[in-house]
């Protein structure tokens, strides 16, 4: 627990059988709290760098099942289930509605949470996504991108249930008939100019699908919300804030 940035509030919460490590940071402040869903095989440490420094609001996470703290789960899930466990959890914090934030694989995910619960998203941040995991162009071969080999960032090891699980969740999995249903929801899609894992095409994808989306396209590669944590977390909290005329006139 030392090692995770920003002294969150840990707890262990179980939902469906499921138990679930989750990180809150900032719990004592009010508004519109951030859920924020990590890539793959990453856990709470990881994005701790990231989390701690959004400022104004609570920020909370979770490690999926097989990763971090959390034990494996006993059998495969989908997207959709995971989507329901999630908002469970959210539920349980009393949180209603949430602003949302998504990075590779769990911006996947947080695209299948928006649609699936519409209502109860304020406000949807992508980073480093896909509307399609198995879209061409996708590079997982590219692991060691250039953030990782500039920054020494290593990725904590899942177990390799977690790891097969995550990717089965997905497998086959596409946004691209839900995403106009978000229309009138604001949304910002971040991509790296240099990213070898998910090109910013990916993103262009989403933005395409989504009426109004903002798209920006920054500096680095596939792991810039880590490598430039401070950047990131500053531009999620001006969107986050953004009044809804400006973002209006943004778009």
């Amino acid at each position: 627990m030392t090692r995770i940035s920003g002294r969150p509030d840990i707890s262990s919460e179980t939902v469906f059988g499921q138990s679930l490590r989750v990180a809150r940071w900032r719990t004592d402040l009010p508004g519109t709290p951030l859920l924020y869903l990590n890539g793959v095989g990453a856990d709470i440490a990881t994005a701790a760098p990231l989390l701690a420094q959004i400022s104004g609001r609570e920020v909370w996470t979770l490690d999926m099942p097989g990763v971090g703290g959390s034990p494996d789960a006993f059998l495969p899930y989908t997207a959709s289930a995971m989507a329901a466990t999630v908002m469970t959890i959210a539920d349980r914090f009393g949180h209603d509605p949430i602003d949302l934030a998504g990075f590779s694989w769990g911006g996947a995910l947080a695209q299948q949470i928006a649609v699936q619960y519409r209502s109860r998203i304020r406000r949807l941040v992508l980073m480093a996504t896909t509307p399609s995991l198995g879209a061409p162009g996708i590079g997982w071969a590219a692991m060691l991108d250039g953030d990782i080999l500039a920054n020494g960032l290593r990725l904590p090891t899942a177990t390799p249930l977690g790891l097969a699980y995550q990717g089965m969740a997905l497998a086959g999995w596409t946004s691209v008939p839900m995403l106009p249903l978000l229309r009138g929801l604001p949304v910002l899609v971040l991509m790296a100019r240099d990213d070898g894992i998910v090109p910013a095409s990916h993103g262009q994808m989403i933005a395409d699908l989504v009426d109004e989306a903002q798209i920006e396209t920054v500096p680095g590669s596939h792991l810039f919300p880590f490598a430039h944590a401070a950047r990131t977390a500053s531009r999620i909290s001006e969107f986050l804030d953004q009044p809804a005329a400006e973002r209006r006139a943004a778009a």
